[in-house]
């Protein structure tokens, strides 16, 4: 017979292990096996069948089937009457699907699914299962959320820990959309340790699967971040789930942005951008007007600052990039960034050494994103070099000017990918000139803009129509 086992378990990457090492040999992370009990597979444990009961389906083994049998057609997603969520999501929420939003706590997890839901309850059945909170507390944040709150005839709230209980409320209410708040705080009776260990949260995790894809309703899990951040738990989590949802942000500024980090149904470079306000988040449609602060209040230009055209998934949005060099106090210059990758600064700042001759190696660089947003779009190049040298010669850009290309290392600007919507948002927000790699200016229609081009096939022509 099958006896139960003690595994350890890397909660970084997932890799087990029959004894405890100090050092994961899979992610060679120091400190991060951690013990777990592993029960003996039973013919079905009792996790596992009120799962199955919640469902309402029968315990029988499924067959295998030809792929010309299966049933191709794509389910009608269910519609969050979020556009931003929406989007981040690959169009909405697929039935049956296990979503997973984590986040810093206090940036507004809890806030977003709340007013999600309680614009959902119109039409949908929801169930809000919170372990944190009491009833009285999501109810004066649901009255803070929406006047329509005392009118939520179709949310329900159930305020439970144990995990049989809440499958006995959901076959009871048969909800179409049900809401887990934390999956940290629920625990089930069939693993012996406290809740938010690695054990609990996989067989949590394991089972609410189980019953999404049986019963074919979607389960929203809001999930903790550790102090590095990551999600808590086991990396099993997030291979358990079908889409995982970042939530991030500074809670000293306005701005909230969702990524989808893992999504089976859609794209994961997409992302939406929310707006803090004291009646909950409030979607940026537009987000180049805001990014774009001094632009849009015609103030003086400063040293320093570049508009760069970005893409993240299929949005465009006109960003600032803002630099400072000075001189370096100390023997060894600075080099910090915000929002950009610290080691392709590097290399842009060697390019500029080396291919145009100006000598940055003693003095310090210091680069932000504007708007706390975090690009990986490699079109920013162009932009990041337009804003160090505008910073180091102490010369502003014009206001009307911005730009889109990828630097390489020989000094060339390389083409990027979708130069038309590029074009198009710098046209629509009143630029008068775009600076655009050669490449890009010979494949497209110049003439249908009346945003001027200027075409640029190497870093030297850029400084030049910057700079004179």
């Amino acid at each position: 017979m099958a006896k139960d086992k003690t595994v350890y378990i890397c909660d970084y990457c997932g890799q087990e292990s029959a004894k405890w090492l100090g050092k994961c040999p899979a992610c060679n992370q120091w400190g991060t096996m951690k013990e777990m009990h592993i029960k003996a597979e039973k013919a079905s444990s009792p996790i596992a069948r009120a799962a199955i009961k919640a469902a309402g389906a029968s315990e029988t083994r499924n067959r295998p089937k030809r792929v010309s049998e299966i049933d191709a057609q794509e389910e009608p997603r269910m519609d969050m009457l979020d556009g931003e969520l929406n989007r981040v999501l690959g169009g909405g929420l697929v039935p049956g699907s296990l979503v997973l939003l984590g986040g810093e706590p206090g940036i507004g997890k809890s806030t977003l699914v709340l007013q999600t839901v309680l614009k959902l309850q119109s039409t949908r059945k929801v169930l809000y299962v919170s372990g944190e909170e009491s009833a009285r507390q999501i109810k004066l944040r649901a009255e803070r959320l929406s006047e329509k709150a005392a009118e939520a005839h179709g949310l329900y709230i159930l305020t439970e820990t144990s995990l049989e209980a809440i499958f006995d409320q959901i076959a009871e209410q048969e909800p179409d959309l049900v809401v887990i708040d934390s999956i940290q705080t629920i625990q089930t009776e069939g693993v012996e340790s406290s809740p938010g260990s690695l054990s609990q949260i996989r067989e949590c995790a394991a089972a609410l699967l189980k019953y999404a894809k049986m019963g074919g309703v979607s389960i929203l899990l809001i999930g903790h971040i550790t102090k590095e951040g990551t999600l808590a738990g086991p990396k099993v989590l997030e291979h358990i789930v079908d889409t995982v949802l970042q939530f991030e942000g500074d809670q000293h500024y306005m701005y909230r942005i969702l990524r989808g980090i893992k999504n089976r149904f859609g794209s994961t470079s997409e992302l939406g951008i929310y707006e803090m306000r004291h009646d909950g988040l409030r979607q940026v449609t537009n987000p180049s007007e805001l990014l774009l602060t001094s632009h849009a209040a015609g103030e003086e230009a400063l040293s320093g600052v570049a508009i760069a055209s970005a893409i993240e998934g299929v949005r465009p949005f006109l960003i600032e990039t803002q630099a400072l060099v000075s001189t370096a106090a100390y023997g060894t210059a600075q080099r910090q960034t915000i929002g950009f990758d610290g080691r392709r600064l590097n290399m842009l700042l060697a390019v500029l050494e080396k291919r145009v001759g100006f000598k940055l190696a003693q003095k310090d660089v210091f680069l932000n994103i504007a708007g706390g947003l975090r690009v990986t779009d490699p079109a920013l190049d162009l932009s990041v070099i337009a804003a160090v040298l505008s910073s180091n010669v102490d010369a502003p850009i014009e206001g009307d000017v911005c730009m889109a290309g990828e630097v390489g290392l020989s000094g060339e600007i390389r083409p990027v990918a979708r130069i038309e919507q590029r074009i198009a948002e710098a046209q629509k927000l009143g630029f008068n000139r775009m600076l655009i790699p050669s490449l890009n200016h010979q494949s497209i229609n110049a003439a249908q803009y009346s945003i001027r081009l200027v075409p640029v096939s190497k870093v030297s022509e850029a400084v030049r129509e910057l700079f004179g």
